[in-house]
């Protein structure tokens, strides 16, 4: 394996790994011979350029994949990216259910992470989508008109925190289960803290 990148601290998760194996220690061989950085961000390794995120490998009990941090301005010619949820907006995925997808991908890995190096170069970004295009919940809204301080803290949290909020909130089919949610999380939102704070 190419260890020219390898970072120690990220052994661990490829040395400790009960399913995939093979497929982490090739994933990481193709990843480095890249020439990016190795690093371990949120418990998996993450490979950066010039300290910004390029692309991580994580499991799945069903699949291990290269996830690409600004996949969405990837040029998809060879159509393997995925688009884990419809909420997610920048994030792609290329999933493996097998060692054999890897070697034959090989090179087309290859020419998708050095076309999102080249994004990066460039400065580009994701397109998001504004918060205010996000739906509120009726239940949510309710809250919102009848708390004035919820409406202040909610308006006070970061775009990203508010999206997670708005997201959860109008996940559930049933009103009752909304309902839950939003009295639940006011204390949070009313603490300046996001979802998963």
């Amino acid at each position: 394996m190419s260890q020219i990148n390898a970072n120690p601290k990220v052994d661990f998760f490829f040395d400790e790994a009960k399913k995939w194996q093979e497929e982490l220690d090739v994933m990481r061989t193709i990843v480095l011979d890249c020439q990016l950085s190795e690093e371990l961000k949120w418990g998996v390794p993450c490979y950066t350029f010039q300290n910004t995120n390029i692309v991580l490998i994580h499991t799945f009990k069903e699949y291990c994949a290269f996830l690409f941090f600004k996949g969405a301005l990837l040029k998809d010619t060879d159509g393997i990216l995925i688009q884990q949820s419809e909420n997610v907006q920048a994030a792609r995925q290329i999933r493996f259910t097998n060692l054999k997808e890897i070697a034959e991908l090989k090179d087309i890995l290859k020419t998708y992470i050095y076309q999102a190096i080249e994004i990066e170069k460039a400065g580009l970004k994701v397109e998001l989508k504004k918060t205010s295009e996000f739906a509120v919940s009726e239940e949510f809204q309710k809250k919102l008109d009848a708390m004035p301080d919820l409406q202040k803290a909610f308006s006070a949290l970061t775009p990203g925190r508010q999206r997670a909020y708005l997201l959860h909130f109008s996940q559930p089919k049933q009103s009752k289960t909304r309902v839950s949610r939003v009295e639940k999380n006011i204390p949070n939102i009313l603490e300046g803290k996001g979802l998963n704070d």
